[in-house]
């Protein structure tokens, strides 16, 4: 994977930088701080972010949420505080792993597989989520213009629907589309 990595203490950046291409990935930036972070991550879209919590200009769970923000990818938060409050902020803000200083190698490995797979399973039902709001905000359209084509010629739903496939066939546009055109061509009418 290609990896940013942000920690304050340039130890630990060149622990990272050592032992993550030992494991076969590739470290993509080495920050120092979180505002780097950020706009390193703006430049070299890595596909994990691994990240001390307490850094100079901007923490690493404020980085993370605005690297989040700009694209997704998954966090896994480091850090030798084990502050209940931090752990609390960075259960709500995009993190999927926390892994407690000093770091080892053996953990390392697992917490990188682990965040990633969880990341694909989130991101899977991000799309679905999407989707189904899509699907509902379509179907809500079809049934308005539905609904006008009743009020205004006095058929039923079915020859309503069959209306709009028609109209939808005829001028080479998806269903949606043709109902979009009609309620808009209506509003007008009804202000």
């Amino acid at each position: 994977m290609r990896i940013a990595i942000a920690d304050d203490e340039k130890d630990m950046r060149d622990y990272y930088c050592k032992m993550l291409p030992r494991l076969g990935h590739e470290v993509v930036c080495a920050c120092a701080n979180g505002r780097e972070l950020v706009e390193q991550c703006r430049i070299h879209r890595p596909e994990l972010v691994i990240t001390d919590i307490r850094m100079p200009l901007l923490d690493g769970i404020d980085a993370a949420k605005e690297i989040y923000r700009q694209f997704p990818v998954p966090v896994i938060l480091v850090s030798a505080y084990h502050d209940h409050g931090l752990i609390e902020r960075a259960e709500n803000d995009h993190v999927l792993a926390f892994l407690g200083k000093p770091i080892k190698l053996a953990d390392l490995e697992p917490a990188i597989a682990l965040a990633s797979r969880r990341f694909e399973q989130f991101e899977a039902l991000r799309h679905e989520a999407e989707d189904l709001r899509q699907a509902l905000a379509d179907r809500t359209l079809l049934e308005r213009a539905k609904g006008l084509l009743m009020k205004g010629t006095g058929i039923d739903e079915a020859e309503a629907f069959c209306q709009l496939l028609r109209l939808a066939s005829e001028k080479n546009q998806k269903l949606v589309e043709v109902a979009r055109s009609l309620i808009s061509a209506d509003e007008p009418l009804s202000s």
